[in-house]
């Protein structure tokens, strides 16, 4: 028998205290990382568990390898792959993980560019599945909660995308990918989203140190997430981001926003805090007022308040909602749905579905103005964590979906698509080459050959008319109706080989139209068209009429303005208008009245002769007798001029000379008013004569060959 001094018996004691000290340790840290594992708070639980791995001896292999999956699991959900990653292999290395964690652990590797050793893990989790091995899925919170036949489909995909992702890679794209460090922090930076009539404004979500808010989130470890935002002004240059004002912000996590087709109304997703439940996501609206965003409102969705709801998008059309939701009836993960936008509320919900949806994780919904629907997954195979995928509307009327390839996907996550207008180029974000697993901000463009109108719509001689809208047709049967935006702007991607016509339309107006011809060229082309609207209510001016000296006569150049006159009147054949001629108050009264009614009377002559009837034209010199009165679009150009100024002979010889030559030339003008917009319309007794088709306005366009095409319908509402 072995004797032991006083001094080894001692020590011996202490290690046994120390050890039981430090067993009693871990078990109190498992403790607090189950209760913040249990309201989703995964930084703080993955501490918790570290602490606990930490303070379990080695020799306890079994309690070290379930720590170790905590760890892992707690870690995968806060995007810190590359502690995930190592959490899971010391779970294979103490003979702890199943095959749903090697699953697991394979989708990992995968976001790490890992992809050999991805692929031995996705087939080693095949082979367990094909062996009748798979676990069956516990508990929502573990790891475990999927059924076999989803992780073989997960496990399936995972391999294609580790044997095709380092070809992916190799091949490239045109997409050209630029980091941009102007929006960046060292913090997460994401889901950039374009603002303003000329994409000057990027809001986006951050959980940088100047977000609102003193705690750290449980959840990530960082500042609870903000909206932020910069501008760029006239040189192109972004200003330093910063937090948006007005009560969107608040002391819980704001982040993923879009907004509506008009910009008035910002969609987010809101994730509010409570110290002993579960956090579930929602979507929220905050309101503009006064270029401030006012505090956010609920959006409810359904009566589900078990579930999820996030990352919003609006369809190019303003009739839908688009958001991301883990709730039942979806086919796994986050699912990506629909509800339609109505007066009263949202409409029905529906899931996407196939081929969009996986038994994975689709997540960031957002549209191209083109109505193609770009999203992130990492249930289809890619190149690692979640990529962007485009899903357009086939002649089938199904989507179709496209990988767009490296560089715009990498081995991190991808996401958060947000486009410059009809252009393929914006930014997203991405956690590529960030060892913490942050999200940054990249530039994107691809240089594709896109064909595209840009048109402008205002006053005929005033500001833009934003309330306007613009009907669309093409020979290729597009019957459209265009917005117009805060400028009076409109933007539309064209197809090749196809003729169109616009008609602008806004009340108080006449309408206007214009049309295009789209052939086939090799470059990208920005075609720009003007709306100039005649007012039914005020004078509009026929710029650009000039007669011999003192005779009525039209001169040449007179011709291209009274041609656009003729072409206004037969886009408007229900119109009747007068025809005035004015002059200063030079010369006799008397005098300035006969030659400005011979003028007037010129001008109906011209517009005859060019096919409009006489009892649509009212020729009226007024000579003197009214003069001028100055509208605010004029004191732009000349300011010392102010809007309702009158350009009496009494106004003008206060000015000084060169003033007043301006002034007398204004005088000098040839102008026309709305009679009537209903000539035509009824019948000799009274009644409103019957068209062949009431809801829609005829018009025809010709080729370059001068042939017919076949006519356009215009459906006006």
């Amino acid at each position: 028998m072995k004797h032991f001094t006083h001094t080894s018996i001692s020590l011996l004691l202490l290690l046994i205290t120390m050890a039981t000290l430090l067993g009693c340790g871990a078990d109190k840290n498992l403790k607090k990382g189950e209760k913040y594992l249990a309201i989703g708070e995964y930084y703080d639980a993955a501490t918790q568990f570290k602490q606990a791995y930490t303070k379990t001896s080695t020799k306890e292999k079994a309690k070290r390898g379930d720590i170790a999956l905590k760890i892992a699991y707690c870690n995968e959900r806060i995007n810190s792959t590359q502690k995930a990653q190592a959490a899971y292999a010391n779970a294979i290395r103490y003979g702890r993980a199943t095959a749903a964690d090697r699953l697991s652990y394979a989708r990992q590797l995968l976001r790490n560019g890992s992809y050999k050793q991805a692929g031995e893990q996705f087939a080693i989790v095949l082979d367990s599945i094909n062996a009748g091995d798979y676990p069956t899925p516990t508990k929502k919170g573990n790891t475990n909660t999927l059924d076999a036949n989803t992780a073989k489909t997960l496990a399936q995909n995972g391999l294609i995308a580790a044997q095709k992702a380092p070809e992916w890679k190799k091949q490239g794209s045109r997409y050209k990918v630029k980091r941009m460090d102007v929006f960046n922090s060292r913090r997460d930076d994401y889901s950039p989203v374009l603002a303003g009539d000329q994409y000057e404004t990027l809001y986006f979500t951050s959980t940088r140190n100047d977000a609102q808010g003193n705690e750290l989130s449980g959840i990530t470890g960082a500042k609870p997430a903000d909206i932020f935002m910069s501008e760029k002004d006239d040189k192109g240059n972004w200003s330093k981001p910063e937090a948006v004002t007005g009560g969107l912000n608040t002391d819980y996590d704001e982040g993923a926003c879009a907004l509506s087709p008009d910009q008035h109304t910002m969609y987010l997703t809101q994730c509010t805090s409570d110290p002993s439940y579960p956090r579930y996501a929602q979507i929220v609206t905050s309101a503009r007022a006064n270029a401030a965003w006012g505090k956010p409102s609920e959006l409810k969705i359904t009566g589900d308040t078990l579930s999820s709801y996030a990352h919003p998008a609006v369809s190019p059309d303003g009739m839908w909602l688009y958001f991301v939701s883990d709730m039942p009836g979806g086919m796994g993960g986050m699912d990506i749905w629909r509800a339609r936008i109505t007066p009263a509320g949202l409409g029905g919900v529906e899931n996407l579905g196939a081929p969009i949806n996986t038994p994975g994780n689709e997540m960031f919904p957002t549209f191209r103005p083109n109505g193609d629907l770009y999203f992130s997954s990492d249930g289809h195979p890619g190149m690692g964590g979640l990529d962007i995928f485009i899903a357009s509307v086939g002649k089938d009327g199904k989507y179709h979906l496209e990988h767009p390839g490296y560089p715009l996907n990498s081995q991190g996550d991808d996401f958060g698509m947000t486009f410059e207008g009809v252009h393929n180029r914006g930014f997203f974000s991405s956690s590529r080459n960030d060892g913490r697993g942050w999200d940054h901000i990249y530039s994107f463009e691809n240089p594709e050959i896109i064909q595209s109108v840009k048109g402008w719509v205002y006053e005929q001689d005033g500001y833009e008319l934003p309330s306007a809208l613009v009907y669309l047709v093409g020979s290729d049967g597009t019957n459209e109706k265009l917005s117009v935006k805060g400028d009076g702007s409109f933007e539309k991607v064209l197809k090749p080989g196809t003729d169109y016509i616009f008609l602008a339309t806004c009340k108080g107006f006449l309408n206007h139209k214009e049309e295009l011809s789209i052939g086939h060229p090799d470059d990208s082309n920005e075609h720009v068209l003007q709306f100039p609207l005649a007012s039914i209510t005020a004078p509009v001016l026929i710029d650009n009429i000039f007669y011999d000296f003192d005779k009525a006569t039209l001169r040449p150049e007179s011709q291209a303005s009274l041609d656009e006159l003729v072409k206004l009147l037969n886009e408007n054949p229900n119109v009747t208008i007068e025809l005035s001629s004015h002059c200063d108050y030079k010369g006799s009264a008397e005098y300035n009245k006969l030659l400005s009614q011979r003028r007037a009377e010129s001008v109906v002559e011209y517009l005859s002769n060019k096919g409009i009837s006489r009892d649509r034209l009212s020729p009226v010199g007024y000579g003197k007798e009214k003069p001028k009165t100055i509208r605010k679009k004029l004191t732009e150009k000349y300011n010392w001029l102010k809007e309702n100024d009158v350009l009496t002979e009494e106004f003008i010889k206060k000015l000084d000379k060169d003033k007043q030559d301006i002034c007398n030339q204004l005088n000098r003008r040839t102008e026309f008013i709305v009679l009537r917009t209903t000539y035509g319309m009824f019948d000799k007794d009274g009644n409103l004569k019957k068209s062949n088709n009431e809801t829609t306005k005829k018009s025809s366009s010709s080729n370059e060959n001068g042939k017919k095409n076949e006519d356009f319908d215009f459906y006006v509402e």
